[in-house]
C-alpha cells in the first residue's frame, strides 16, 4: 500500500497549523482511498486542549459518514498519537493508524506504550510507523528551533529595554 500519498496530505495539514503559529501536526482520515476527514493542531488558536489534529480529523470523518464508527477507515498523522488521541481512535473503531514520527514524550502507539494494541480494550487498531519520518520530524524540529530562537531574541530585547 502507498502510505506516502496520504501522509503527504497529513503533512499539508501540518503546514496549515505551522502557518498560524500552531505546532505543525496534521492528520487525515481515509476511507476507500478518499480523504473524508482533515485536521491540524488548533490548541493555541482555540484555547482548547482537545483540539489535536487527530480529534479534528476524526470529528470531520464521523460527520462525513453520519456516525461515530469509523471501522473501515485509516488515520494518517504526522506525529504518533498521544493518550487522548489513542483513546479517540479506539472509540471511533479506526482500523489502522499510520504515523510519521514517534513522540518520545507522549507517544501511545508504541513509544511509551501502545494503547492501540492493548487486548484489554474491545477494539485494537493496527499501527504502521515511520512513514515519511524524516519530513515529519524535520517539520517539528524546525518549528521548535525557530520558536526557541524567537524566545531568545525576545528575552534579549526585553533585557536591552530594561538596561536603557
Amino acid at each position: 500500500m502507498d502510505y506516502q500519498t496520504f501522509m503527504r496530505e497529513a503533512l499539508a495539514e501540518a503546514k496549515k497549523a505551522e502557518e498560524i503559529g500552531e505546532v505543525p501536526i496534521g492528520a487525515v482520515v481515509v476511507r476507500n482511498g478518499e480523504v473524508i476527514g482533515r485536521g491540524h493542531n488548533l490548541r493555541e488558536t482555540t484555547h482548547d486542549p482537545t483540539a489535536h489534529a487527530e480529534i479534528i480529523a476524526i470529528r470531520e470523518a464521523a460527520g462525513a459518514v453520519g456516525g461515530w464508527r469509523l471501522n473501515d477507515c485509516d488515520l494518517y498523522v504526522t506525529l504518533e498519537p498521544c493518550p487522548m488521541c489513542a483513546g479517540a481512535i479506539l472509540q471511533a473503531r479506526i482500523a489502522n493508524v499510520i504515523y510519521g514520527t514517534a513522540d518520545p514524550k507522549a507517544g501511545c502507539a508504541g513509544t511509551l506504550m501502545n494503547l492501540l494494541d492493548d487486548g484489554r480494550f474491545n477494539h485494537q487498531t493496527a499501527v504502521v510507523t515511520d512513514v515519511l519520518q524524516e519530513e515529519c520530524a524535520a517539520l517539528l524540529s524546525d518549528f521548535f528551533r525557530r520558536l526557541r530562537q524567537k524566545r531568545k531574541l525576545e528575552k534579549e530585547a526585553a533585557r536591552n529595554r530594561t538596561n536603557e
